[in-house]
């Protein structure tokens, strides 16, 4: 901004001066004396174009970086996983700027790994266009490709949507199978105590169904990114609730995404019908192995035909089906989603050996207190009787 003063008097004697008796006092700028002349001129340059272009550059970068942690922070307590083409979307045209936001920072991160929407999977790229994932999801979907592994297991949806949400699935599911023998071995022996030897038929049937059951304890309540495709329009309306309800009832939500208190119950409900499922057909091979191995020890001892009885197949495995959906359910529903994904893991996701061992701690306890629950559930209920 320039000021530029210019002052041009001429008296009409040489002995005239100046003075506040010659200036017009109704205009105090300009003088009385038609000789006298002031003359003021102010000059105000405008912003350069290129500050200006600078700036709106500032604003804009650092928005889209912002905007990366939106959502509770991502996926590991940094954004979570959602449900993509699941969830209520805002209605106050929010999430349609979360959508354009996810949109940019996914193509941004696309273009500086030299890839294009084309090399990635139809479901992740389908993702991507609709703004439905940020771009932290990018970045660990191109750090999990560097593995040949876990590149082979991108190529199956479920593990997909689980390993993008979760980098560490995986190991939990080895944790879980790996420590399940011990635990639900140790678990029956801790109730037994002095009949675990007379009773070991019962608990071979346990150990066998808890191995059938670990994975899928660990796969079904797992938060996702989910990547399904909307159902079409002849779809019905309950089909369509539940598509839209998110894998793990307390999971976060990713950006631009968000769910109800009704479709969170509906995730409960969901994964209930399915461990229930899980754990009647496991039960169902647990117990009809346990009766050929009781069928063929009588076969060889007589004297035990009195001591050992058949465990009834169908009562047992609609208990246990009934025990997976409701108790099992909901303890790996709480551990996944709330100790987990909004405790642990913002806390610690830069400390990924540290949060292993206690991810490892926590599900080991979980899977002891989950056997000690069903020898108690199963006795209470009558299709166990200790001797």
């Amino acid at each position: 901004m320039a000021l530029a003063f210019c002052f041009n008097l001429t008296s009409s004697s040489p002995s005239s001066s100046m003075s506040l008796s010659n200036l017009n006092p109704r205009n105090p700028l300009l003088s009385s004396s038609s000789s006298s002349l002031l003359h003021l001129r102010l000059s105000v340059n405008p912003p350069s174009p290129t500050n200006s272009i600078s700036y709106r550059q500032r604003q804009r970068i650092p928005h889209l970086i912002a905007s990366t942690g939106s959502g509770n922070g991502g996926i590991n307590g940094h954004g979570s996983s959602g449900g993509g083409g699941g969830g209520d979307h805002g209605g106050d045209g929010g999430s349609d700027n979360a959508g354009d936001r996810n949109k940019a920072e996914a193509l941004l991160l696309l273009k500086e790994a030299e890839r294009s929407l084309e090399s990635l999977p139809k479901d992740l790229a389908a993702a991507i266009e609709s703004g439905r994932i940020p771009g932290l999801v990018v970045t660990r979907f191109l750090e999990l490709e560097k593995s040949a592994f876990l590149r082979w297991l991108l190529q199956f949806g479920g593990f997909k949507e689980r390993l993008l949400a979760d980098d560490l699935f995986l190991a939990k599911v080895f944790m879980e199978c790996g420590v399940g023998v011990f635990t639900k071995t140790a678990a029956e022996y801790e109730r037994r105590r002095e009949n675990f030897f007379n009773e070991l038929e019962v608990v071979f049937a346990d150990v066998v169904m808890a191995i059938i059951a670990d994975f899928m304890l660990v796969y079904l309540p797992a938060p996702t990114v989910s990547l399904r495709p909307a159902l079409g329009m002849n779809a019905g309306q309950l089909a369509k609730f539940f598509h839209n309800c998110p894998d793990n009832a307390f999971q976060v939500a990713l950006s631009g995404t968000s769910y109800t208190l009704l479709q969170r119950m509906g995730a409960i409900v969901r994964n209930g019908s399915k461990l229930f499922a899980v754990g009647t057909v496991s039960s169902l091979v647990g117990t009809a192995v346990t009766n050929a191995l009781i069928n063929a020890r009588k076969a060889v001892d007589k004297t035990a035909a009195e001591e050992v009885e058949n465990v009834p197949i169908l009562s047992t495995s609609v208990a246990y089906g009934v025990y997976m959906a409701v108790s099992s359910n909901l303890r790996y529903q709480v551990l996944a989603g709330v100790i987990e994904q909004r405790l642990l893991e913002p806390l610690l996701h830069k400390h990924k050996l540290i949060l292993s061992a206690l991810c490892f701690a926590v599900r080991t306890g979980n899977t002891f207190l989950g056997s000690l629950l069903w020898v108690d559930y199963a006795r209470f209920i009558g299709i166990q009787k200790a001797h």
